[in-house]
Formats: C-alpha cells, structure tokens, sequence
C-alpha cells in the first residue's frame, strides 16, 4: 500500500484541479528493430512493398479517425492532417526507401534510421514552439512501426471518468477521448505547447506533463490529486487533504469565471488608459481559440511551421492562403506577421545547409532571409496579398543592424513594385516594423525608430542574449529572469525611441503573458501585449483592475531596485497588496503560461 499524500512534481500545462482515480495506459515497447540485412532483389522489393503498405494503412487509419472526430474535437482536426503529410514526407518516406534499396535494410531498421535523422533535425531548432512539433513526427513514427509489427496503436477509451496517465500522448491519441471521459491529463514526456496540452487547453481540461516516473509510480485505480495550477499530483490523499483542495477547486472556479468575464471587454485600465491584448498564434486554426479568449488582434503569427512540414518549400499561392485564412478571420482586427525565423539547416526541403555549432547566433531569421532572398521575397508577396482582405502589418525577427532593416524595406519595397505591375492588389500601406530581440537592437533603437512603423520587443530571445543564459540548460535556467534590472533598463529604452519616433510598440514574447509582469510593462510604457491565447482573460482582468499611475509608478520603484531578487520580491508584494482576492492564483497561473 502506498503512503498517504505522496507527492509528484511537473510541469503545469492546463489549469485546474481535478480528483480521481487513474488510468494508466500501457506504454508501446519500444524496442531498436533488427538491422537485417537483404541479400537479393526479391527480399528488397518484399520489404518495399512491407513499407508502403504501412504507410497506406496509416493514412487510412488517420483520415478515418479524422472523420470519427466528435464535435468537441472538430477544431483539431488539422493536427491529424499535419500527420497524414509527413507520412510522405521526403526525410521519412524517401529516405526509408533509400535506405532499403541502396543499404540493403529491413523496413524496420530503415525505417529507424531515417526517424533518428528527423529527430536529430528538430531537436537542434531553437525555437520552442516549433520544435515541439517533433510530437508529430515522433507519432509517425511509432504508427509505421506498430503498422510493420502488426500491432495496433493504443485504445484510450475509458469507462468512466477517470485522469490519464501516460508516457506521452498523441494528438491522435488525444482526439479519441471525450472530456465527459476524461478529468485530466498526466504524462511523462510533453511541454506546454506540444499538441496535446494544446487540445487540453482548449477543451479545458487540466493537464499536468513532464512527471518522472508517472507510470512506474501510479497504477490504474490509484486515487490521485492533480493540481494544474502549480503541476503537483497527490497520490493517495488523506480525507483532509482531499476536503483542502476540493476548497481550492471550488475556489479557483469561481475565480475563473470571474476572469473569463474580462475576456471580451476591452483591456481598459481604471482611469481609462487603452491597451491591445493581442494573441500569439501557429497555424491558422488556432485563430478561433484566439476569439474564443478575447484577443483583440494577433501580435505574432509565425509562419515557419509551413515551411518545415513538406517535402517542397511552400509555393507563393499556399503562403498567401495560409494569412488569407487567418487574416479573414480576425478581420478588422490587425494580424501582425513575422516573416521567416529559422535557419536554412532546419528546412524539410531540398535546402542543404551545414549544420552549425550554434545555430542560435548563426544564420536563421532576418539573416537567412537576406541571403536567400528567393524565399524571402516569395513569402513578402503572399503577405502582401494577404493584406487586402484585413489589417495586416509584418514584421522581420532579429534585427541587429540599421542595415539589415533598410535592406529588408528595400526588398519589400521591390516586391510591391512587382505586384503594382502584376495588377495584383495589396495595401500599399502595411506597417513594416522591427522585432527587437538582440542588445544591439535596443542600443540602436533610436535610429531603428526612424526606419520602423512598429517595433515589437521579443524578450525570449532578448533575455537569453542579454543575460548569456541558456534557458534549455537546466543548470542556468534559473538565471532565467524577465525583471532583471538589465532587462527592464533595456525595455525602457526601446519604448522611449519609439515614443520620440511617435510609433507604437508591442511585446511578443513570454513576458508580456506572465500576469505578475503586466503592471510593470504597462509602467514601462508597452501598452500591446501578445500572448498564448488562454493568459488573455487574466491579462485583461488585472488591467481593468489597476490605474496607469499605478502601473507607472509600480515601474518607477522596480527600477530602483539593484538586484534581481529584490524586483521579484517587491512586485510580488506589490500583487498581493493591491490584488490580495485574485494573487494566489495569480502565482499558480504564471508558471502556465508560454515557455
């Protein structure tokens, strides 16, 4: 038996605070195939023949599934289309051919090997979002392999509600449980953007990832807390335990109607000073999840997934539908665009760059785009066209030069040229703005002012540079603060060029979500704020809550401050002593928000 209340720690990745009783889902052996070699043409084309036989069963599998998908799930339905095209998928389905006919090897080990040079792929892409994608690769994957084994793929139906625990779990796997079924989610292995803590938080189901050991710790029928606030599970809680957090539950539900009112009122404060909560999007189908929260814009649409999820790179016309879809969709609302922030190594296309010992200071974002300018000028013109059917603005990521902006209004300008003669119509008009995101942008700021209609501080990468911590590094992570005297110092500078340059300034990154940071970057003077789309409701409820004096004078006193610890400690007061009713949530939420 075990011991009462015995604690488990994770990652928080969809709030709530669910009690229950486990099912543990029973985990695929994953076993390393045989390298069995073929020794005549008979066995290669057998083996040929084994994989596209399993490649036509998982595409018939996952459009099938696609099709049973129950209301609730309708809107995730592009995740099983983003399987269903990298099945056949250059790196996956080619080379798994080439290395049957050219290696002489099984299906299984061929197979293996062209799925450890994807995974190698992802794995050295720096941004987190995108890198997370290897989920669906990595589903692919297992299907083709359970497809050549003759095994099934995991059957997740429940007999009653019960909180999932597993090793991980597909977007796929999660599209086949309902929530009447399901209290809430517990895997090992997943983040806060993988897919699935995506379909969790949309269908608001609480989730928790990244829990060492869940499945060798629970068994199926263990009676479990699941806290998705702080990401903590209590396995077999006492009665006194269980009455506590069935107080917090009840607490935190109405807290989050409370919130959920502020959703689609404007982000307004008290004394009427007017802010832009905008939403931070993917793919054009989290659009509606966007609304759904209130956004009042989308503040940054990364396009780059487009780009890694097919054998070819994108044609103009697949661009251009892609910010036609969600340019539609948000209209009036402005769409801002971030032009492509990757590096040439990290494309699924026949691009053929070296791998690089850093690639977050080597050739990606602004840089590649400059040197490939094909690409780049392709992508401004579906932009450009995108811009007649919404308010649109685009912005160009990492800039570190007055050159490399003026170059890029350059192209911009030519690739207008192009269209005016064309006949083709765009807003002539569309903003141009910078993304500042490296120290020497925010020491330039001034003059990249004269050169930007917008400038749109993306302070994941901006801390990172500024502070030398790697964030991924779990022995500086910690290091890892976003009210860093240097980093606020920073911010303050690029709001006052733009306030002498009379343009407006947004932030982008994960700052701008984390409720605790609000007051200070409204003190600070950024007044557009771009997040996941589920901080959205607290995001304008602590804004209509305080005063802009407030807010500035909260500012004020933080930059006073000499160390770190002592900002962190006094804006944490400064929460609990104007929003005593709402900060222990507060706290709880701000660990759920974007990586």
């Amino acid at each position: 038996m075990t011991p009462n209340n015995r604690p488990l720690q994770g990652i928080p990745a969809s709030p709530g605070i669910v009690l229950g009783r486990a099912k543990v889902l029973s985990e695929h052996v994953e076993t390393q195939p045989c390298n069995c070699l073929l020794y005549s043409p008979e066995e290669i084309e057998e083996q040929l023949g084994r994989f596209l036989k399993a490649v036509e069963q998982a595409e018939t599998d996952l459009i099938a599934l696609k099709d049973s998908l129950s209301p609730e799930y309708q809107e995730h339905g592009h995740l099983l289309d983003v399987q269903i095209l990298m099945l056949k998928e250059r790196m996956i389905f080619q080379e798994t051919q080439r290395l049957i006919r050219e290696k002489r090897y099984n299906a299984e080990w061929a197979l293996f090997q062209a799925w450890q040079k994807v995974r190698e792929l992802f794995q050295g892409i720096g941004d987190p979002y995108i890198k997370g994608r290897i989920q669906d690769a990595e589903e692919v994957y297992r299907r083709l392999q359970s497809n050549l084994a003759g095994k099934e793929v995991w059957n997740l139906s429940a007999d009653e509600p019960v909180i999932i625990v597993a090793r991980d779990l597909s977007p796929a796997e999660a599209t086949q449980m309902t929530s009447s079924q399901v209290l809430g989610f517990i895997t090992e292995r997943g983040g806060r953007t993988s897919h699935t803590a995506i379909i969790a938080q949309s269908l608001e189901i609480p989730a928790v990832v990244g829990v060492d050991f869940a499945t060798r710790e629970i068994a199926t029928g263990d009676p479990l807390i699941m806290d998705g606030l702080t990401g903590q599970i209590i396995l077999d809680p006492d009665e006194a335990l269980s009455r506590s957090y069935q107080a917090r539950k009840k607490d935190f539900e109405a807290f989050k109607g409370e919130v959920a009112q502020a959703s689609n009122l404007p982000a307004i404060t008290t004394d009427e000073y007017p802010t832009q909560i905008l939403a931070n999007i993917e793919l054009p189908e989290e659009v509606d999840l966007g609304l759904k929260y209130g956004a009042d814009g989308v503040g940054l649409l990364r396009t780059e997934f487009i780009y890694l999820r097919q054998r070819h790179l994108p044609t103009e016309e697949e661009l251009f539908l892609d910010y036609r879809r969600v340019v539609e969709a948000m209209a009036p609302r402005m769409v801002t665009i971030r032009t492509l922030d990757i590096g040439g190594d990290k494309f699924l296309s026949h691009l053929e760059y070296a791998p690089e010992m850093n690639p977050a200071l080597g050739l990606r974002a602004i840089r590649f785009c400059l040197k490939e300018q094909k690409i780049f000028r392709t992508q401004l013109k579906a932009i450009l066209r995108s811009s007649v059917y919404g308010r649109v603005r685009v912005m160009f990521p990492l800039i570190s030069s007055v050159r490399e902006l003026q170059e890029a209004r350059r192209l911009l300008e030519e690739v207008k040229q192009e269209l005016q003669r064309e006949g083709t119509p765009f807003d002539a008009r569309m903003p141009a703005g910078a993304m500042i995101e490296v120290p020497a942008a925010v020491t330039l700021a001034h003059l990249l002012s004269r050169q930007a209609d917008f400038f749109s501080i993306g302070t994941n990468d901006l801390i990172q540079y500024a502070l030398a911590i790697d964030r991924g590094n779990k022995q500086v992570a910690d290091m890892y603060q976003p009210l860093h005297p240097a980093v606020m110092r920073m911010i303050r500078e690029v709001v006052n060029a733009a306030r002498v340059a009379r343009i407006p300034v947004a932030m982008c990154g994960e700052m701008a979500g984390d409720p605790l940071y609000i007051p200070v970057l409204l003190g600070l003077g950024v007044a557009e704020l771009s997040m996941n789309a589920m901080a959205i409701p607290m995001a304008k409820h602590i804004i209509r809550l305080i005063t802009i004096e407030e807010a500035r004078k909260i500012a004020r006193n933080a930059l006073r401050l000499v160390t770190v610890e002592e900002v962190n400690d006094y804006v944490a007061q400064e929460m609990n002593r104007r929003f005593p009713e709402i900060f222990r949530f507060v706290h709880a939420l701000a660990a759920n928000l974007e990586p």
